[in-house]
């Protein structure tokens, strides 16, 4: 596989990331794609699954959001709509394999796999994304054209944000298996120029300041605490009682100015930020079972992580689903392949020195942190090959 054009990972980032465009000829030879367009509508059609169908008509965009049923699309002209369905990841398993293809940026940056359709010149209109992105071209072939331009302005009344002015740079035809890394703000513009394009586009998060400031504060607010109440027994008469006086503005902007955080805080904050689900995400709980089963199936099965979740760690701290675990120091190396490779074997050659005891002791200790979150279905059990 040649997915970065025989760049390494280290001179991809060097060279390319968040700097300039990389078109990529065969990144993945003989990629047709994960799914077939039937199969991507079908998932469409699922209720807590993320989709929009996009369509232009007489210069005109409409986009309507799923879940759709099979009525949906029998009523779609022949051409010049697109259907999109993010977190394709969080579905299907392949597709987190796909993903996987890409760990040389940390799972921190990952946000998900949006998979689009479109019929012949079926696309969403020239646009900029804020974040960086790697367009993956599955069965069909797409028109790419892109431009490093200044004028963002839209067009007005639109439901997307579709730029008025786009000015053609560098344009090419992407074939399956051929991929484009665009890094934010740049413009772009992509359009189906065969029936049955599917494009795979592995995004990656970007947060807003203002959304990092006010998300952090939210978690100031429910993980410190201050001490004393506002006081003042050097009150004076005012000419005017309704008026906030400079001297309370003075006291509380004292008061305010004792909040302080530090970086163990930050780490803190974004560990549960980041592993966050989404609002719209649901997890189907495991069957349950015994502590004790839990602790014999992780002896002969594999652990992973489901499809939805997220487990990252800063340090010995590690975060799954926004929450916090306990996670004691025997079982660390463990906890960190988990949430590198998403999935766990201990073998039995890892082992092989040590007493059976000690053996037990491991899975009993994965088994005490990690048996509330398989019982929330955070965690999957699978034979193990």
């Amino acid at each position: 596989m040649q997915l970065l054009n025989q760049l390494t990972p280290a001179q991809f980032l060097a060279e390319y990331w968040q700097k300039k465009p990389l078109l990529i000829h065969q990144a993945i030879p003989n990629f047709i794609g994960l799914l077939t367009p039937n199969e991507l509508a079908g998932l469409a059609c699922e209720e807590d699954v993320q989709a929009r169908i996009i369509q232009q008509s007489k210069g005109k965009w409409s986009v309507k959001n799923g879940p759709f049923d099979e009525a949906d699309f029998t009523k779609l002209p022949q051409k010049d709509w697109t259907l999109l369905v993010q977190g394709v990841n969080h579905y299907l398993p392949e597709a987190s394999d796909l993903l996987a293809l890409f760990n040389f940026i940390p799972h921190a940056r990952l946000d998900d796999l949006m998979v689009s359709y479109a019929p012949k010149s079926g696309g969403v209109g020239a646009h900029v994304d804020s974040y960086d992105v790697f367009l993956l071209q599955g069965s069909g072939k797409r028109n790419w054209k892109i431009s490093v331009q200044q004028d963002l302005s839209l067009v007005e009344d639109a439901p997307l944000k579709i730029l008025k002015h786009f000015e053609t740079e560098q344009e090419w035809v992407l074939e399956a298996g051929d991929m484009l890394y665009l890094p934010p703000q740049i413009a772009h513009w992509g359009t189906a120029k065969t029936d049955d394009c599917m494009t795979y586009s592995i995004g990656f998060r970007a947060p807003k300041t203002q959304e990092l400031m006010h998300e952090f504060l939210n978690y100031l607010q429910d993980n410190l605490t201050a001490e004393g109440l506002y006081a003042d027994p050097d009150l004076m008469l005012q000419n005017h009682p309704a008026e906030i006086s400079d001297e309370m503005i003075n006291k509380v902007s004292a008061m305010l100015k004792k909040l302080t955080w530090d970086k163990n805080n930050i780490a803190d904050f974004l560990g549960k930020y980041l592993t966050e689900p989404k609002l719209d995400m649901v997890f189907e709980p495991a069957k349950k079972i015994s502590k004790a089963e839990f602790s014999k199936q992780l002896s002969e099965k594999t652990l992973q992580l489901s499809l939805k979740s997220q487990l990252l760690f800063t340090h010995n701290n590690f975060y799954l689903n926004g929450e916090k675990l306990a996670v004691p120091g025997e079982i660390v190396q463990y906890m960190k392949e988990l949430a590198d490779k998403r999935c766990l074997n201990i073998p039995a050659a890892e082992l092989k020195h040590t007493s059976a005891g000690l053996q037990a002791n491991i899975h009993a200790v994965l088994a005490e942190t990690l048996f509330e979150s398989y019982l929330a279905g955070f965690l999957m059990l699978s034979i193990r090959f």
